[in-house]
Parts: C-alpha cells; structure tokens; sequence
C-alpha cells in the first residue's frame, strides 16, 4: 500500500509538471514534452504493481513476489539514471534552451504553438526577450508590429504604435530578460521533482528488499513443510 501512495504521488507529481513546466519545456525541445507523460505513466504503472504485489502477498506465491522485486528493481534504476543524467546535463539543458529561446523569437508569429509560449512566459514572469526586450529588434516580427504585447507592463497603456519604436516601448514593456528567470524557475521546481522521484526510489528500493526477503521466507518454510 506504501508503494501505491508513491504511486499516486508520482502520478501526481507528473500532472502537476505538465500543468506547471509544460510550456517551459515545451519552449526547449519540442520532444522533451513527454517528460510529464512518462512520470504519469510512471505512476499509473507502480498503482497497477502494486496491486499485484499485494495479490502475490496475499497468495504467498514466491515467484510472483520475486517478479514484484524485479519489476521495482527496473523502476528503481530507471529513476536512478534519469536523475543522475538531468544532473549532470542540466547545464546543456540550459544552452539548449538559450538555443531554443532565440530561435522562438525569431520565428515568433503570434498563432503557433511556440509564440504561444513565447507569450505565457512573459505574461506569466513579467520578462520580455532573452536578456532584455531589445531582443526582440532582430525579430521579423518587430519590423511589422513591433514589441509583442505579451511585453507590456500595463496592456491598457500599450499600443502598437509604441511598440514599433524602441525608445518610447522602453517605457511600456517589461526590462527583465525571460532567460535567467525561467531557468531559475525551472531549477527550483525541478529539483522539487528530482527530490520526489529519489524519495519515492528509495522505497521502491525498501520495497524490493521486503520482496525478496518475503519471498525466501516463504520458500523456506515449504522447504520445511515437504
């Protein structure tokens, strides 16, 4: 029962990412989107184990428990890699970002996914641009209409007449570059996923052993029963 509350802890760990850091990871690679479902499906799987880790209690069938034990001991290195590897490339994360990022605004149209992304970062950390909003000068975007309005600090005082002029959006929009604050967003609330997914491994890791330790006991005993 343990295990199924990490169960559902992890499932709702994923939800909460791709409800909290979709559009941010969104913004880094279009394939890292499926970080989220994986956690979920993560989740879902250790629910549906861990009935059958019960059922195989219950039954006092040795080789089911065993079965269980393997199964945590995947899981468990499976989670150990992930965070071990998001540690250490997580400065590459945030190249791949910068990289992304730019590339965003450069490409930024106001209709597709990635604009739209674009446009809730800024609206929802107050930034604009990567490390100011002159960024947005060598969009192709802002020689037609400007600033995005996702920019500005008050949009009731924003129009696209200021937009188009540096000097006078200067005044309108956010001064604080988007880089440095999503990254550090990012770190923070994925180092409170990275805390989860260890402490839950830890009692997969707990799990596994009761397993085993399960199973020979009960070898033993009809060894001794025969």
């Amino acid at each position: 029962f343990a295990l199924q509350i990490t169960g559902v802890i992890l499932l709702a760990v994923g939800v909460w990412g791709k409800l909290t850091l979709g559009t941010y990871i969104s913004l880094i690679a279009e394939n890292s989107t499926n970080a989220p479902y994986v956690l979920i499906g993560t989740g879902t799987t250790i629910i549906v184990f861990g009935l059958f880790g019960c059922f195989a209690t219950c039954r006092g069938s040795p080789w089911m428990l065993k079965l269980y034990a393997m199964f945590l001991s995947l899981v468990f290195l499976a989670e150990l890699v992930a965070g071990i590897s998001g540690f250490v490339f997580r400065h590459e994360i945030k190249d791949t970002f910068l990289r992304t990022y730019t590339e965003a605004i450069q490409n930024y149209n106001k209709n597709d996914e990635r604009s739209h992304a674009v446009d809730n970062v800024q609206e929802s950390l107050s930034c604009c641009g990567i490390q100011s909003y002159t960024n947005w000068s060598t969009s192709p975007y802002f020689f037609k209409h400007g600033i995005p309005t996702s920019c500005c600090m008050n949009s009731s005082d924003c129009n696209t007449q200021d937009l188009r002029n540096m000097t006078v959006a200067a005044t309108k929009v956010n001064q604080k570059g988007c880089y440095d604050l999503v990254t550090s967003f990012m770190e923070t609330n994925m180092g409170i996923i990275a805390g989860v997914a260890f402490g839950i491994a830890f009692f997969q890791l707990i799990g596994m052993l009761l397993a085993c330790c399960l199973s020979r006991f009960i070898t033993a005993n009809q060894y001794e029963m025969v």
